[in-house]
């Protein structure tokens, strides 16, 4: 069985994933470590939830002008989020404008989840490339950064082969007998 989420990581964890995953345990695993939806529902809640983050960890960085769900984003095979910056002519000086979009399917995932997704687009701010320095700056802003995008992997896997959300349009977390 492939895992295409987390083909970097090693064996012995995507064995323990593939396992979860054929004894129809991975859901309940996550349900339970992660029982409810974050409450982020809008555009511009989300554009605060950025901004509170941004001004707490990343003061001195560029301004993001614009945070939004985007449902043109597809996961699989693409981004769980982008940070664009364009660049534009005002006078004679050269201005930046920042934008963060966050696929449309995390509005229905733990707070965990879109935190971390939140935390890896702003620090592209200040770091470009995902390098040493860019890692150290997601765990500085979210401590447990790679233990979040680990179990993110793990629900993208999830729903790749069950098709099923595990957390409800309205936040709660779905039973796992219901997850048809």
């Amino acid at each position: 069985m492939e895992l295409p989420y987390l083909r970097s990581y090693p064996e012995t964890l995507q064995t323990q994933a593939r396992e979860l995953l054929i004894a129809g345990k991975l859901g309940p695993v996550l349900q339970r470590k992660y029982p409810a939806a974050h409450a982020v529902r809008s555009d511009k809640a989300l554009y605060d939830y950025a901004q509170e983050l941004k001004a707490r960890y990343l003061r001195n960085a560029g301004t993001v002008n614009k945070v939004v769900f985007d449902s043109k984003i597809h996961v699989v095979r693409h981004a769980l989020g982008l940070h664009t910056s364009l660049s534009r002519v005002q006078g004679n000086r050269l201005t930046a404008r920042h934008e963060i979009r966050v696929a449309s399917m995390f509005k229905q995932v733990p707070d965990e989840f879109l935190r971390m997704i939140v935390v890896h687009e702003l620090a592209h701010l200040r770091e470009k490339d995902h390098d040493k320095a860019f890692y150290q700056l997601c765990t500085h802003m979210e401590p447990q950064y790679h233990q979040y995008e680990f179990d993110l992997r793990l629900y993208l896997t999830y729903m790749e082969h069950s098709g099923a959300r595990l957390w409800n349009a309205d936040g709660s977390g779905r039973p796992a007998s219901a997850e048809n």
